[in-house]
Order: structure tokens, then C-alpha cells, then sequence
């Protein structure tokens, strides 16, 4: 196929295009989102995501996807990304044959919107799938009325999100939250919490488990009744005296409360100058018995299913839950699986089983045959699942809905940070076991205390406050009490999944320049304030001191010239940019307003003025990097989960480190760069002057951080936030801001960013010279205080005054120096 013009994009192109012997099915779309002005500029920035493609069925005759970087149709060979939420895809399926072709959705709106039009004698498949606030990946099925002719998996990608950074952070981090919280709540036990984020949808975990594993599970049963546990077990029965055998504790119990049974014979047992015999006796019999507690567990497992699917089925069939129509095709699912299950409980061999009466703690459940799989797979599908991971093709919650609550976590995680927890309702336990509270129809309280002032600070989630109007319940307020006041500060923090990215030519580019907050969302926060109010011996008072926008955006330092950014310091209302990787402004904006006095607080316009500048970076936490240079040292370090750092090479600030990193030198025989961090349980400073740092244990980074021709002579100073984003051993050297700015502003750009410094030895280094991707440098030429940007023969100069006064105008100085223009 011909490439596209190269003077303009269109908005739409066929992204897909499959032939079969029955069928033509194609795709159209825009292959890129709203973030970019068009498809050329999407084209030409150095992005390496990869989306998933895949495809199987009968008689495929060829496969074309809409490959970005060559404007045209070609085989699929790990490219770019064409798929994006908030987007609508029109599907064609034009048939070859005659036959009733149809297509299937496993969701319901997505199945129905595409629908049969006929034309003439023929007829076409044809509708619009539009995938909203949801990633990830989708599969669809073209049908005929007997079988599954082709499957076509594609994968959505967020739009104001990093997929591969970003997103992958929200939800690690939200599992991770809800992990620390379960764990902190029971420190005597140790339970281990899945996330379940409202209650709806762990029933459709439950759904999505039960369904993968349970024709193991049946298969699990059966083996269990081919070779069932069993035990013998001891009887005892009435027998004539000649018939007793060697008698046991009880049957000798038995005689000596009966000495009528006695009678004299000429031989028997002499007792005292007697010979007697019993009449009769107890005889032990063993006979053999499956009812054991083992199999009483598995008979209480399949009840326990039963039910659960049961009350699935009534779920289902309530039409109030969900608010859609009856699945029947779902539906019918959940009972063939109950009547299987029913149909293996009334087996004659488990009528026999009687009911669990106790706790079963058996090897057998652990590690006999059948035994260990029924157990292993109830105790998965009874757990839950933990968001990502594709082995269930679990349906991720809404994206929208998820920034949200990571918001509410992470606040409280910052907090966390520096204060101490006292109470939480996130993390609960109830008769069932572990769930977590948050959704949008309950709160949410996690509060904590100050450890100097002992003054109590509440994060509250989905708050509700009545007024004489209407109740307002913005996503998360935080309320400051301050000593010798009796009311507290509160202030909104309101989670919106949106972002207007200010395109050329737009109103929102034009008028702010840089990507921010919604103009409407603002409003919002202008009302949450107005309208929180409460009454308290007099007239209703305002109890908002300020209100904010949380949007998904990470590039801090351009946004700090942000009109809304700005007007915080105005009017106490305003945005914040706040993901994993952009969590300095929040952090540090909350803690200035706890830790100011209230007459502070009120001298300053209740908010704290100024710039991102004036926002100290005292909040990151410090990693050392520290050189193990030989084997023996590496496996102590990994044995004693400890690092010491000799006496000779100790500088001033090695006290802030909060974390150690190894640098593993290529002597050591083993991949040779950072891999393995850990945090400081402990420092011991040795009689030679050495420090040992004792850590908690080791943990593996998620990339190798490689050495790339540099390396370490004795330790180096990084931060943990470098730490975990580094790919390359330079990246960890920066320190300024403006450093620390280029570089971010240039991770928007690739992620692929190559660093030069100017020394060989990252501990030596003073500075950064260049960076570099793809056929771009950016020069730090600190002489002429200047950033240079050259491609080639094509060079922008952009001056350090003007990088820190406002950083969005070097970003698109960048852009224009790749576009070319």
C-alpha cells in the first residue's frame, strides 16, 4: 500500500485490515489521540511502547495493521500503539460467502453495537466500538452459526497516561498500598489481602477465576474420588467371651465395670483361686472409612462454590444489578456450573461425607494428589485478583475511577511519610475475612498525628457535607486541626481524569499554552469551596479554605508557569499535576500547610505563595550507591543484607541516605551495573570509622540500570525517584533542577535518553554535558548559561533564565528541532 501524504495526516485511516476465505473484516480510526496535534507529530516522537496484536482462525488469507512510523498498511511486527480510549473504532465485516456471519463481545454494548445491514440480496456487519475510560486488552470474535471463524485481540492504551510507566505505577501502587494498609492493621496474623476496590466487581473477579480454573477444579474432584483419603477406624463390637481377642483399654474398661459377666469353667483366667470366663466382651474391629475431615473440606469447598455462584446467578438475574439488561449467554454460564457442581454433590461417595464441624490443618490438603489442586484453586478463586496481569483477562476497573482512588491512597501514603497513622477504615475485617472499603457510595477515613504538636490530621475519601442546598462529596478533603483552635482547615483535593493538552491553535492552547486542568473542573472547585459550609452558634461559615484539581499530568516544572497553578496563591483555588512520576508538588504542598501555624496559614493567603522554586527538595529520599566489587562481597551483602562503606571513602551527606543500591562492577563475574536496593533498617559505625547499613532486605529494580561506559569509583548520592526511573547508570548523577528538568521534559519526549558527563566516574562527575536520543543533543553549556538543541546543521538556543522561567517554551523549542521545522 501507498504511504500516506506526507503535508497532512488524515483523521481517520483502516488501522486493520484481515482477509479470510468467508470474510473482509476492517477497522477504521485515528491512530493517534488528542495529545498530539496529528499523526505526524505522533510519528516522529521516539516512543517505544509496543502494542499487542494477535489473531487466530480459519482460513486467514492476510493481515495488514496501520504501521505509524510508515503511514501504512503492513504486517504486524511489534508496532506502535493505534488504539486508544475515549476513541470510537468503526468495524466493517463484509462476507465472501453465504453464510450468517455474527459478531461477539463478551461485554454486552460492545456485542449489540454492531449490528446486520443488509443491502440488496447482501448484507455487511458494521458498527462503532468505543472504548471509554477502560485499557487494556479487548477480544472480539466474528461467528457463523456452528463455530468461532476468527479472534482478534488488540490492546487499548490510556491517553493521558504513560501505558508503560505511568499505568503500570497506578496499579502497583494502589495493590501495593492496599498491602502495606492490610498488613499494618493485622500485625499479629498474616493474611494476605487482594485489592477489591468496591464490592460489585469481586464478583466479577469471582466470575473471571471460576471460569479459568474450573474444569481444573472438577478434574481435581474427580481424582479425589478415584483415589480417595481414608482412613481405619476403630470399633468396637459385642462378641461371646470364646470370640474376645487381645482386648484393649476399652474393652478391659468394659469387664471390669461388668464383673457379673464372670462365670466359673473348669478353664479360664484364675483370680483369686478361680477359674472364670466372661460371658461376653468387647472386640476392637477396624474397618475402613472415607469419612475423614480431609474430605469433609473438600465436600464444604464445592458448598461453599455453590452458594457463591448462586448468589452470582441472583445478581445476574436482578436486572438492578447491573443496570443493564439480563447477560442469558452469561447467565446460563453461571448455572451449567451450578448444576455440575450440584450434580458431583449428590455422587454416593460424597452423600457419605458429613459435614466440617472443625479447622483443618492437613498435610493432605497441602500436597495429596487432587487434594492440593481442589485447595490451591478455591483459594484462588475465594482471594481475588490482583489488577494486572493478563492470565485471567481480568477487565480493569475504569481507568477514570482508578486514578481516582490511587489519588485518595497515595495522600494518605505521603502522609504516611512523616506522620504518625492512628487509626484507618480502608483495610477491614469482617466474618468473610479481608475487603477493602472504597467506592464512590462510601467514605473513607485515614487520620493521623502530628509527632511534635500531637495536632490531628484526617484524610477523608468521598466525604459527605450537607448543606441548606445540596450535599456535596468531593473525592478526598483533608482536615488540619491546629492547637488552640476549635475548627479545622479543610481542603479539597478532587481526582479528574481529564486534561486538555493545549494543542496549537485550540482555546485552551491559546490561552494557557501549557496542558492542564479543565476551565470546568475549576468551577467545580470554586463551588466545593463555596458550599461546604457548617452552622455552629450562629450563622453557616465557609469550612473549605481551598480547593484543588488533581489531574494526571507529570511534567511539574512547565506547569509551575500554569495560569492555574498560579492562581492557587490568588485565590486558594487551582490544579495540581499528580501521577507516580509527579508527586512533588502534592507532597510538598501538603506538608507546608500542616506544618504552618495557623497565623501563618492566614498571613499568607492561607496557602503558601510562590513558585515550584520555592519548594524545597528536602521531601526526596536519598539512595546511596555503593560499589561491590568483588564476588565474596557481593554474596556477603546478599547473606548478611548489609553494605559497609569503608572509612576512607566517607563525604559529607551520607547521613540522609534512606536507601542502599549496589553497583556491581563487571569484576564481580554477575550482570554488571545497579539491580538490587534495599531501605535502612539500621547504621553501625565501626571502631576503624567504616559504616555497615543493615537493611531490611533486597529488592530487585524492575530494569538493570547499566553501566554504559561509566562507573563508580566510591559511592554516589541519587534519589529514589532516579533510582527506580533509571534505565542508564548517568541518570542517576543529576542534581540541579535544571538538569532534573531537561531530563524530564526529554522523557516526554523518548524513553530512550542516552546522558553524558564529564567524568567517566559517576561519583566524580560535576555536571552533565549532554543528552542525547535518537539524532538530537541537548547541550549544557553552563559558560554561556544556555541550553543548545541540535539536530544536524539546526540549532536552538534556549537561555537558563528562560528554562526556569518557563519551561514549556523549551519543550516545544524540542519539539520543533525533532519535527524538523
Amino acid at each position: 500500500m501507498a504511504l500516506l501524504p506526507s503535508g497532512s495526516a488524515p483523521k481517520e485511516v483502516e488501522l486493520v485490515v484481515i482477509e479470510t476465505k468467508s470474510f473482509s473484516l476492517v477497522i477504521k480510526g485515528r491512530p493517534f489521540h488528542e495529545r498530539y496535534e496529528g499523526l505526524q507529530q505522533y510519528r516522529r516522537l521516539d516512543f517505544h511502547d509496543v502494542m499487542q496484536f494477535d489473531y487466530h482462525g480459519e482460513s486467514v488469507e492476510e493481515v495488514l495493521v496501520f504501521d505509524v512510523e510508515q503511514q501504512a498498511l503492513v504486517s504486524y511486527s511489534n508496532q506502535r500503539p493505534i488504539f486508544f480510549e475515549n476513541s470510537v473504532y468503526q468495524v466493517i465485516v463484509s462476507p465472501k460467502e453465504e453464510r450468517e456471519l455474527s459478531f461477539y463481545h463478551e461485554h454486552q454494548s460492545l456485542r449489540k453495537a454492531i449490528s446486520r445491514v443488509s443491502i440488496g440480496t447482501s448484507y455487511l456487519l458494521m458498527g462503532n466500538l468505543q472504548f471509554q475510560n477502560e485499557v487494556g486488552l479487548s477480544t472480539f470474535e466474528i461467528r457463523d452459526e456452528k463455530q468461532t471463524l476468527l479472534e482478534v485481540t488488540i490492546e487499548v492504551f490510556p491517553s493521558k497516561l504513560d501505558y508503560k510507566r505511568d499505568y503500570q505505577r497506578l496499579l502497583e501502587e494502589v495493590n501495593d498500598e492496599i498491602y502495606n494498609l492490610a498488613f499494618h492493621f493485622l500485625k499479629k496474623t498474616y493474611l494476605g489481602a487482594q485489592i477489591k476496590l468496591d464490592g460489585q466487581p469481586s464478583l466479577a473477579e469471582f466470575y473471571r477465576l471460576i471460569t479459568v480454573h474450573f474444569q481444573s477444579f472438577l478434574q481435581a474432584i474427580d481424582r479425589i474420588e478415584r483415589q480417595p483419603h481414608h482412613k481405619l477406624m476403630k470399633k468396637h463390637e459385642r462378641v461371646r467371651g470364646d470370640q474376645l481377642q487381645r482386648l484393649d483399654s476399652t474393652g478391659r474398661s468394659y469387664l471390669r465395670k461388668n464383673a457379673q459377666l464372670f462365670v466359673e469353667v473348669n478353664q479360664g483366667l484364675t483370680i483369686n483361686g478361680r477359674n472364670v470366663m466372661p460371658r461376653e466382651g468387647l472386640n476392637i474391629k477396624k474397618e475402613l472409612t472415607y469419612d475423614t475431615a480431609e474430605n469433609r473440606y473438600v465436600k464444604w469447598m464445592i458448598t461453599r462454590l455453590i452458594d457463591k455462584l448462586e448468589f452470582l446467578c441472583e445478581k445476574l438475574s436482578n436486572k438492578k444489578w447491573p443496570k443493564t439488561e439480563t447477560d442469558a449467554e452469561l447467565l446460563d454460564k453461571v448455572k451449567g456450573m451450578i448444576h455440575k457442581l450440584t450434580r458431583k454433590k449428590k455422587n454416593p461417595f460424597w452423600k457419605e461425607i458429613g459435614a466440617l464441624d472443625r479447622s483443618v490443618m492437613s498435610l493432605v490438603l497441602q500436597m495429596a494428589p487432587g487434594y492440593r489442586d481442589a485447595f490451591q484453586i478455591y483459594l484462588t478463586v475465594s482471594k481475588g485478583l490482583a489488577l494486572q496481569g493478563k492470565l485471567y483477562q481480568m477487565s480493569v476497573k475504569d481507568v477514570a475511577e482508578l486514578y481516582e482512588c490511587w489519588t485518595f491512597l497515595k495522600l494518605g501514603q505521603l502522609l504516611q511519610r512523616k506522620y504518625t497513622q492512628v487509626s484507618q477504615d480502608v483495610v477491614k475485617v469482617n466474618r468473610d475475612g479481608l475487603f477493602v472499603r472504597l467506592d464512590t457510595n462510601q467514605s473513607a477515613k485515614r487520620v493521623f498525628k502530628h509527632p511534635v504538636t500531637n495536632e490531628k490530621i484526617t484524610l477523608t475519601y468521598q466525604m459527605t457535607e450537607k448543606n441548606p442546598t445540596t450535599t456535596q462529596k468531593p473525592d478526598s478533603v483533608l482536615s488540619i486541626e491546629k492547637q488552640g483552635k476549635d475548627y479545622v482547615y479543610n481542603y479539597v483535593f478532587d481526582a479528574k481524569y481529564r486534561i486538555d493538552f493545549a494543542v496549537k491553535d485550540s482555546y485552551y492552547g491559546g490561552k494557557y499554552n501549557t496542558p492542564g486542568p479543565l476551565e470546568e473542573d475549576i468551577n467545580t472547585m470554586h463551588r466545593y469551596r463555596d458550599s461546604i459550609v457548617a452552622k455552629q452558634k450562629g450563622p453557616y461559615e465557609r469550612t473549605a479554605f481551598g480547593a484543588y484539581v488533581l489531574f494526571p499530568w507529570e511534567d511539574e516544572a512547565s506547569y509551575a508557569d500554569h495560569h492555574f497553578y498560579k492562581s492557587i496563591d490568588e485565590v486558594n483555588i487551582g490544579g495540581l499535576p499528580f501521577l507516580p512520576s509527579a508527586t512533588d508538588l502534592v507532597e510538598q504542598f501538603v506538608e507546608r500547610l500542616i506544618e504552618k501555624s495557623p497565623e501563618e496559614i492566614q498571613a499568607e493567603g492561607i496557602l503558601p505563595r510562590g513558585t515550584r522554586a520555592d519548594f524545597v527538595s528536602a521531601l526526596e529520599e536519598k539512595v546511596l550507591v555503593g560499589v561491590v566489587s568483588t564476588e565474596h562481597q557481593y554474596r556477603k551483602c546478599m547473606q548478611d543484607a548489609s553494605f559497609v562503606l569503608e572509612a576512607g571513602a566517607l563525604k559529607r551527606g551520607w547521613q540522609e541516605a534512606k536507601y542502599v543500591a549496589l553497583y556491581v562492577s563487571k569484576e564481580v563475574g554477575i550482570q554488571n551495573g545497579v539491580w538490587n536496593y534495599g531501605e535502612i533498617r539500621d547504621v553501625n559505625v565501626r571502631d576503624d570509622g567504616s559504616v555497615c547499613f543493615f537493611v531490611k532486605s533486597w529488592v530487585n529494580l524492575p530494569v538493570l540500570i547499566k553501566p554504559v561506559h561509566y562507573g563508580i569509583a566510591g559511592y554516589a548520592m541519587t534519589t529514589l525517584f532516579q533510582l527506580k526511573e533509571a534505565k542508564e547508570l548517568p541518570e542517576l548523577f543529576m542534581k540541579s533542577k535544571d538538569e532534573m528538568a531537561v531530563w524530564r521534559m526529554l522523557r516526554r519526549v523518548s524513553d530512550r535518553i542516552q546522558v553524558e558527563l564529564d567524568s567517566k566516574h559517576l561519583d566524580q562527575a560535576n555536571s552533565i554535558e549532554k543528552y542525547r536520543f535518537k539524532d538530537v543533543e541537548i547541550r549544557m553549556n553552563r559558560l554561556e548559561n544556555r541550553v543548545e538543541i541540535v539536530k544536524g546543521e539546526v540549532q536552538k538556543v534556549v537561555e537558563y533564565d528562560e528554562l526556569r522561567k518557563k519551561p514549556s517554551g523549551m519543550f516545544r523549542e524540542v519539539l520543533k528541532v525533532v519535527e524538523g521545522d
